[in-house]
């Protein structure tokens, strides 16, 4: 496996400049953000698929760095009912055409999550018992069989006309698809070129094994993200993992996402990694720096 960089969290440097930083950190691979949930602090959407000129220039300043270009992002919510969803859908056509005219194989991306019913207005994350109050069953086949499978279908068949090999989902909270179980859902429905983007952290606070997680997948192991969580025993014991609070009120959550080996030991990494390994998954891991209690530079470096 390779060590990747998602540059997010270096949106503060110009492009160039963030480049430098990667590379003096030798670290040779990075993932990108193209728009949906993030500003793309770094790339251009509708520059890049318009001028070949500004193709060529972005990847010559990779390519002086020795750096590769691994996957674009453009996680957002497609299945939004509102102008939100027709703002994603749009981003994340746009980028499996980047991908094609940049030769990337790989976009990284979430499942989304629809409304309830074609009547709402804002997206309804189901985490609950469906035996009651029996709507709840109905909501899920809903978003599933009329919103989601419909949809992905089709995005698929778009990604396969550019040469997307692998779109991985990111099993992230408030998503339709948040863990092995719902990805696999999908993945049956619309086909194998749709894997997990696995990313421990929110597998962690959800109380799942990102490591048996591993093992259940096996191939469906599209790409990984390295971020690590850390529950805070003396709240998340009180009053249990589900949190709303601003994830800049880092003293009060019960759970805070870390720079990684801040929450899991360096044993359970080496663990972690050496079982996504033996599930055949050989890409890159794509460090995440979401660690709020440090500056971006300490938590990438620690």
């Amino acid at each position: 496996m390779k060590l990747s960089y998602v540059t997010d969290s270096l949106g503060h440097l110009p492009f160039e400049e963030m480049l430098d930083f990667v590379a003096e950190l030798g670290i040779d691979t990075i993932e990108m953000t193209t728009g949906g949930w993030s500003p793309a602090p770094h790339l251009r959407l509708d520059e890049l698929l318009e001028s070949e000129q500004k193709r060529s220039e972005f990847l010559n300043s990779l390519e002086k760095r020795n750096i590769k270009l691994c996957a674009l992002n453009c996680s957002g919510n497609p299945l939004d009912p509102g102008e939100l969803g027709r703002e994603h859908r749009e981003v994340t056509e746009k980028t499996m055409e980047l991908a094609q005219l940049l030769g990337v194989k790989k976009v990284i991306m979430m499942s989304g999550l629809p409304a309830g019913s074609p009547e709402d207005k804002v997206p309804n994350w189901i985490t609950y018992t469906v035996s009651w109050p029996p709507t709840l069953k109905d909501i899920l086949d809903y978003q599933w069989n009329e919103v989601a499978i419909p949809y992905w279908r089709g995005l698929v068949k778009k990604a396969e006309e550019c040469g997307v090999e692998k779109i991985a989902l990111e099993n992230f909270s408030s998503q339709l698809v948040y863990n092995p179980e719902t990805l696999f859902k999908l993945r049956n429905a619309v086909g194998p070129i749709v894997g997990l983007n696995l990313d421990p952290s929110h597998l962690l606070w959800m109380g799942a094994d990102p490591i048996l997680s591993a093992r259940e997948l096996g191939a469906a192991i599209h790409h990984v993200h390295g971020k690590d969580v850390r529950l805070e025993r003396h709240l998340s014991g009180v009053n249990g993992v589900l949190e709303t609070k601003e994830v800049t009120d880092v003293a009060n959550r019960a759970w805070n996402y870390v720079a990684v080996g801040c929450g899991q030991d360096l044993q359970w990494w080496k663990e972690f990694f050496s079982v996504v390994k033996m599930m055949g998954y050989d890409g890159e891991v794509s460090l995440e720096m979401e660690d709020l209690t440090m500056s971006v530079e300490a938590g990438v470096r620690t």
